[in-house]
C-alpha cells in the first residue's frame, strides 16, 4: 500500500526538484562552463587554478558525501535543500565582488559543503521516490533532462544580461566593460537561485517525511555501511559514476574548443555550450522511458561506447574551423553519450535492489568514490589544455576521456552481466 501512495505524487514535486536540482549547481559549475573564457579573463586566473579551486570543492564534497548521505535518511528533503539553495545563492553575492584567487578556492570549499552535504542525497532520495519501483528511468530522466532545461534557460538568460550590458561589439569591448557584464549575470542568477529555495521550502511538502526519511535509524550507522559495500552493485556503482562524472567534466571543454580550434568569439562559444544543454532534456526523457522498458545499465553500456568514439575523434586532428559540420555531429554524439550516463547511474539503485530507507546512504557511500573527479579532473584538464599548443592540450584531454569511458564500459557491462543472472 506504501508503494502506491508513493506513485501518487503530484506531477509540480518533479518539476520543483528539477529546478533545485539545477539551480544549486548553476553558480559552482554551469556558469564557468558557458562563460569559460570571461570567467578565466575577469578573475585573471588560468585553466589550471580554477581546476585547483575545484579541487578544493571536491575535497570538501568528499566528506559531505559521506556525511550528507545520513543526514538525508534522517530529515524532509525540504528543509536540507531549501537551506542549500538560499546559502549556495549567498555564495554567488560573494562571487560578485571578484574575490581574489585564495578567496575564490575558500568560496568553492564551502559551495562543496553547502551542494553536497545538505542538498546532494537528499534530492536524490526524493526523487528515487516519485519514481516508485517501476519508473526509476522516468524518475531520473525527467530529473537530469529537465535539469539541462534548466541550466539551458539559466545559460540563456546569462548570455543575454552578458550582452545587454556590453555597450559595444565583444571584441571592442574593454575588460572593465566585461567584468561589470558578468558581474550583472552572476547576481542574476544568485536571485532566482535564493527565488527557488523558497518555493522548495513552501511547495515540496508532499514528499512526506515517513516516506522520505528513516528518523527510526541511527545516523551513521556503520552496520549499514558494511551491509551496502559488500554488495558487488555498490562497487561497480562507484567505478560506474566515477568515469561518467569525469565525461561529464569533459563537456567543460567544449567552449574552450569552440574558442581554441574552431575560432568562436566570446560569445559565440558561450552559444555552443548553452546550445548543447537544450539537448539535455530530451535525451534524458528518451533514454528514461527506454531504460523503464529494458534495463538502465544497458543504456549505461551504449552510453559508454558513444563517449569512447566521440572522443576518438577529437584526439585525431580532424575537427577543426574547416570542419564545422563534423565539430557539431561529435560533440553532440559526445552529449548523448555523457547525458545518457549521467541519467541513468541513480536509476540503477531500484535494479541492484537497494533498500529505499538506505538510499541517502547508498547515494552518500557511491559518491565518496564516484564524484572523486571533483577534486581530480580539474586540475588534469587544466593542465592538459594549458600546453602552449591548444590543440594539442585538447587532444590530449579527450584522449584522457577515452581512457576513463574504456573502463566505464567495462564495469557497466559487469552490471549488466550480474544483474541479468540475478
Amino acid at each position: 500500500m506504501q508503494q502506491k501512495s508513493i506513485n501518487k505524487q503530484p506531477p509540480y514535486v518533479i518539476i520543483l526538484l528539477i529546478l533545485a536540482a539545477e539551480a544549486v549547481f548553476i553558480l559552482p559549475f554551469v556558469l564557468q562552463r558557458i562563460f569559460r573564457p570571461t570567467f578565466l579573463e575577469t578573475f585573471a586566473i588560468n585553466n589550471e587554478e580554477l581546476g585547483y579551486c575545484f579541487s578544493v570543492y571536491g575535497i570538501v564534497a568528499l566528506f559531505s558525501y559521506l556525511f550528507g548521505g545520513p543526514l538525508a535518511d534522517k530529515f524532509h528533503p525540504k528543509n536540507l535543500m531549501a537551506s542549500a539553495l538560499l546559502l549556495t545563492a549567498l555564495g554567488g553575492v560573494y562571487l560578485a565582488s571578484y574575490p581574489s584567487l585564495e578567496n575564490l578556492r575558500l568560496l568553492y570549499g564551502y559551495w562543496g559543503f553547502t551542494t553536497i552535504f545538505l542538498f546532494w542525497a537528499a534530492m536524490i532520495k526524493a526523487t528515487r521516490i516519485w519514481g516508485g519501483q517501476d519508473k526509476q528511468g522516468v524518475a531520473f530522466g525527467f530529473l537530469d533532462g529537465g535539469r539541462g532545461l534548466v541550466a539551458a534557460a539559466f545559460g540563456s538568460v546569462g548570455v543575454l544580461i552578458f550582452a545587454l550590458f556590453i555597450d559595444v561589439d565583444v571584441s571592442d569591448s574593454s575588460l572593465l566593460d566585461r567584468k561589470y557584464a558578468f558581474k550583472q549575470v552572476v547576481l542574476t542568477c544568485s536571485a532566482i537561485v535564493a527565488c527557488i529555495s523558497v518555493l522548495v521550502f513552501f511547495f515540496l511538502k508532499p514528499i512526506k517525511a515517513d516516506m522520505s526519511t528513516g528518523a527510526h535509524l541511527k545516523y551513521f550507522d556503520l552496520s549499514a555501511f558494511k551491509q551496502l559495500i559488500k554488495m558487488p552493485s555498490i562497487r561497480l556503482l562507484m567505478l560506474i559514476i566515477l568515469c561518467a562524472y569525469t565525461g561529464y567534466k569533459a563537456t567543460d571543454l567544449f567552449t574552450l574548443y569552440a574558442t581554441d580550434v574552431m575560432g568562436y568569439d566570446a560569445i559565440k562559444s558561450a552559444s555552443v555550450g548553452t546550445s548543447l544543454l537544450y539537448v539535455r532534456p530530451v535525451i534524458g526523457v528518451v533514454i528514461g522511458f527506454m531504460a523503464d522498458r529494458t534495463r538502465a545499465s544497458l543504456w549505461l553500456v551504449i552510453g559508454f561506447i558513444l563517449t569512447m568514439l566521440s572522443s576518438i575523434i577529437f584526439t585525431l586532428d580532424i575537427v577543426n574551423a574547416s570542419t564545422t559540420l563534423l565539430f557539431i555531429i561529435n560533440i553532440l554524439l559526445m552529449a548523448i553519450g555523457v547525458y545518457s550516463c549521467r541519467v541513468l547511474y541513480f536509476a540503477t539503485l531500484e535494479e541492484a535492489k537497494i533498500p529505499v530507507a538506505l538510499t541517502g546512504t547508498a547515494v552518500g557511500l557511491v559518491s565518496v568514490v564516484g564524484y572523486t573527479p571533483d577534486i581530480f579532473s580539474g586540475p588534469m584538464f587544466g593542465i592538459l589544455v594549458d600546453n602552449p599548443d591548444k590543440v594539442a592540450g585538447l587532444q590530449n584531454a579527450f584522449l584522457v576521456l577515452t581512457l576513463f569511458s574504456i573502463i566505464g564500459l567495462l564495469a557497466s557491462f559487469r552490471f549488466y552481466k550480474l544483474h541479468r543472472r540475478s
